[in-house]
């Protein structure tokens, strides 16, 4: 297949008289990390939701492959591969990982009345495609819940890696995990990436985004601030750009410009008050 896995072009959302995503670009290849960056009420959540096929876009053209789709249920994105694995990981905690791996997707065994889960099949396949994404030292047999926040996020991983993902959406992955663990779900994030897979990486963490990846898109209130290679920005342009540098540099122009000093922009005067 040429050309992107992923192609949106001139995306957007409204919830009634709102515009929560407005005229977004992106595009993803085989085997590389597009990180869509910006806080809270940015848009991120909304882009999600438009490439997993929970909501329909509004504006602008989706493209999966090359071929021009509308994502209009959750099963039409998975059926084309694309696979979303969100912050708040649907898990049964008390059930064991190998459960969790194949939880709606179970293997069976026998016919008819005598048709049951294959459980011994499903425990060795879970262990083989941990090992085979790197991931080690997770008994398969414990219950998912026991399991660190970084742990469960590379389960998940591994999971929509064996069922076929092409694209995979990782929504903040890391945003509840200390440094060690996020750490190890960068690794396997980019275990997936080697494993020829799309990743679109949601974050509002900058170091974590460079660290991995490979074009940088920026929201800022559900419109973009541009879609960036990583030859082009630097960790310290991309950190700026997400506190706000850029519109704050343009502020204190055009401040500036109107002869309004620092302190005066303030609100403060030369005697402080």
């Amino acid at each position: 297949m040429s050309g992107p896995l992923l192609r949106l072009t001139g995306v957007g959302k409204s919830y009634g008289a709102v515009s929560a995503l407005a005229a977004v670009d992106l595009e993803l290849s085989a085997g590389e990390i597009a990180c869509v960056l910006g806080d809270n009420g940015a848009g991120k959540s909304t882009l999600i939701k438009i490439i997993a096929g929970v909501h329909e876009n509004d504006l602008g053209e989706v493209e999966v492959a090359g071929e021009a789709v509308r994502l209009r249920s959750p099963r039409d994105a998975i059926d084309r591969g694309i696979a979303t694995v969100y912050q708040d990981l649907a898990i049964a905690p008390l059930m064991p990982v190998w459960a969790n791996f194949f939880l709606g997707r179970e293997l069976l065994k026998g016919r008819g009345p005598l048709r049951r889960m294959d459980i011994t099949r499903m425990r060795q396949v879970c262990h083989e495609e941990l090992a085979a994404m790197g991931i080690e030292g997770v008994d398969v047999e414990r219950p998912i819940g026991g399991l660190s926040g970084g742990q469960r996020q590379c389960v998940a991983i591994a999971r929509a890696v064996h069922f076929g993902a092409r694209i995979l959406i990782l929504d903040e992955p890391t945003a509840a995990l200390g440094v060690k663990q996020a750490g190890v779900v960068l690794r396997y994030v980019l275990a997936a990436r080697a494993r020829g897979l799309g990743v679109v990486f949601i974050t509002h963490n900058p170091h974590h985004a460079h660290a991995v990846g490979d074009r940088f898109l920026l929201l800022q209130r559900g419109r973009s601030l541009g879609c960036f290679a990583k030859a082009e920005i630097s960790l310290e342009d991309l950190t700026r750009r997400m506190a706000g540098g850029v519109e704050l540099d343009q502020i204190t122009h055009e401040l500036g410009a109107r002869g309004v000093g620092p302190a005066q922009s303030a609100g403060v005067d030369a005697h402080g008050s």
